[in-house]
């Protein structure tokens, strides 16, 4: 999902929300953690309701339509077989991520909406801090402790869903960055088809090269406020854990720190007197899709994209910018780390990601059949059900992904090589505020500011939105 990082509209109503839930008492009815674990664990007649950001024909349409022609009708079959009689209603949705964020923050402050519940990952801590959603465990009790899918689920992919070490639900996808070169314009260059840097400098070096072919830019790395999260998430934030940072740590926020400056340095060799990369895209309002088409029409060289790419844009069938020699032309590499063992955990490679997961609503009259229906959904049936002809897409489960993703090799390659090294954003509300404040410090050093000029303004700023209470790393 496209994560909005506004202050205004629906978000206002959000924030309304989580005031009423900041100041509402344990008996207030809405907004707590649960109940019973065991309660109506052996009720013959049930009724569940899945809330998701999807409708037939609409947004999400092939989602929707699995939960109307697959999940629904199975796992009433399913649980008929066990003389249990279950009614599951739909609650289709295909509205802007933030609107629907709004709508299901306000039905379950006032102790409604429905019983399993798709979410963003990055809201989890946001709803978690609220009141809103509960941990797994206390909601369900043992049984999900003892599920085996959890053992398919690679333990990056699991923090999705994570908050404070304990997961709120069960991740539903998830994505993962690479760097994107092009394998013709490499060969012009003199570079090699297989590439794989191993360091910020490799990067750099195979940029001067491609700069040197006339009509191409060599490198895009999204940096300014147009370019929105994707700044922060195909930018800033690889460059960070490949530091060994992390923007969020600790409970503590990162500032000026070293590994922020830099990032900005880096920026910097991009945007400045070498021109690696176009500082003018970056400041128009459509420059994340005009480096797309760039890209596309062999005008670029190499540029750091999630999966999204692969499958959406450059896709030869449906593609919005499609190349129909995508599959000869286009190679990947993973992000390496500033230097050899410089990344987070002491890593050689690095990525980061995003992803959505589902929940079960704490106020549910049936946690152990929410419970059922949440694990089946996550089924490797279910995900086979799914992705059946709608081409490839990353499960958060490794079997499936074995076979599902076995004739793409990019998709393959992110399963195997990249999850497994890959880090998420904080689930925290004040995240939003800091990414633009993120993109902020991108902008001015794409536009000429010296890099630890833009760190100590970024540090300014971050100030402002953690306030005199919040912890912060310099």
């Amino acid at each position: 999902m496209r994560i909005n990082t506004g202050l205004g509209g629906t978000a206002g109503l959000l924030a309304a929300a989580l005031v009423l839930a900041a100041c509402g008492s344990d008996d207030d009815g809405g907004g707590t953690a649960g109940g019973d674990p065991l309660q109506n664990a052996d009720a013959t007649e049930v009724t569940l309701t899945i809330t998701d950001n999807s409708i037939v024909g609409g947004k999400n349409s092939e989602g929707a339509t699995w939960i109307t022609d697959y999940v629904i009708p199975e796992f009433i079959a399913m649980q008929e077989e066990k003389g249990v009689d279950v009614t599951i209603e739909f609650e289709e949705n295909g509205v802007d991520d933030e609107d629907y964020k709004t709508k299901i923050a306000l039905d379950l402050q006032s102790g409604a909406g429905g019983d399993i519940i798709s979410i963003d990952g990055i809201w989890t801590g946001e709803f978690a801090e609220a009141g809103y959603i509960a941990p797994l465990s206390d909601v369900a009790g043992d049984a999900v402790e003892e599920w085996d899918g959890w053992d398919q689920i690679p333990e990056a992919v699991q923090q999705s869903m994570t908050f404070d070490d304990q997961a709120y639900g069960i991740p539903v996808g998830t994505d993962g960055r690479v760097i994107y070169f092009n394998k013709e314009l490499f060969a012009q260059a003199g570079l090699p088809e297989d590439w794989q840097p191993t360091s910020w400098d490799e990067i750099l070096e195979a940029a001067r090269a491609l700069k040197q072919i006339e009509g191409v830019t060599p490198l895009q790395i999204n940096a300014g406020v147009p370019m929105g999260e994707a700044t922060t998430m195909q930018g800033f934030l690889p460059l960070l854990v490949g530091t060994g940072e992390e923007i969020w740590a600790d409970d503590t926020w990162t500032g000026a720190t070293e590994g922020v400056t830099q990032v900005l340095d880096f920026y910097a060799q991009v945007y400045g007197e070498e021109q690696l990369g176009d500082p003018l895209l970056q400041q128009e309002a459509q420059g994340r899709d005009t480096s797309f088409q760039l890209f596309a029409s062999g005008q670029l060289g190499m540029l750091i994209e999630g999966d999204y790419l692969w499958r959406s844009v450059i896709n030869p069938d449906g593609g919005i910018a499609p190349m129909t020699n995508r599959d000869q032309v286009v190679g990947w590499a993973k992000i390496p780390a500033r230097e050899p063992g410089a990344g987070i955990n002491g890593q050689d490679f690095v990525s980061m990601s995003g992803g959505t997961g589902r929940v079960i609503n704490p106020n549910t009259e049936f946690p152990q059949q929410a419970w059922e229906l949440l694990t089946f959904m996550n089924s490797p049936e279910a995900f086979e059900a799914l992705i059946a002809g709608g081409g490839a897409r990353i499960t958060p489960r490794d079997d499936v992904n074995a076979q599902a993703l076995a004739g793409d090799p990019l998709m393959s390659f992110i399963a195997e090589e990249v999850l497994p090294i890959t880090a998420y954003r904080p689930a925290l509300a004040i995240y939003p505020q800091v990414s633009v404040a993120l993109q902020n410090a991108t902008a001015a050093v794409a536009a000429g500011t010296p890099p630890e000029e833009a760190a100590d303004a970024y540090q300014s700023e971050l100030e402002g939105i953690v306030g005199d209470d919040g912890s912060i790393a310099d």
